[in-house]
């Protein structure tokens, strides 16, 4: 497994019913971040090891949704923009891991999640997670969108690069198990 060193820390809230998915990303991102949290459940507003972590980084938190709020951020829009997210000092992002459906709940219970700056990857990024199906325009696997938001956070976009290329790999394999 790829060991890489994030600058910018990750937490992932996990919806429980993609705990058991063979085809799950969250486990090779656990294993390949040095930073890198994961809280399975629906409601966290009561999980205390997650509040405190939270309260560590207090404003310099971001969560990867594409809410009504949400800045859309590429890795050219950070050098071109003064005020972007970046240069708010982001330490730590959260992302949901879960169908869009199941994101969706876990962003409307947990209330803490709309007072967090909001950001977007732009629909330019395209997934190749192709042994799971989704019709949304830039649907990208928690991996993807994790690498790519810290790629964009960290102004490094070669960093991520070994850990996208294991996840094409793995992605691959998989496919191989896929009856045509």
């Amino acid at each position: 497994m790829v060991s890489t060193i994030n600058q910018v820390d990750v937490i992932i809230l996990q919806h429980p019913s993609e705990v058991k998915q063979s085809k799950a990303t969250v486990p090779l991102l656990l294993g390949s971040l040095n930073k890198c949290h994961l809280f399975v459940g629906e409601n966290f507003e009561q999980e205390e090891d997650l509040q405190s972590l939270l309260c560590q980084y207090r404003n310099k938190i971001a969560l990867l949704y594409p809410s009504d709020k949400a800045e859309v951020i590429t890795e050219r829009t950070l050098v071109e923009n003064d005020n972007s997210i970046v240069e708010q000092d982001i330490s730590c992002i959260v992302l949901l891991d879960g169908t869009w459906k199941k994101a969706y709940r876990l962003f409307q219970l947990n209330t803490f999640l709309h007072d967090m700056k909001h950001f977007a990857l732009s629909d330019n990024y395209v997934g190749q997670y192709h042994i799971r199906k989704t019709k949304k325009t830039g649907a990208l696997s928690t991996l993807e969108a994790c690498c790519y938001a810290l790629s964009a956070l960290e102004n490094c976009s070669d960093r991520y690069t070994a850990l996208l290329d294991n996840f094409v790999a793995f992605n691959q394999f998989q496919q191989r198990f896929i009856p045509i």
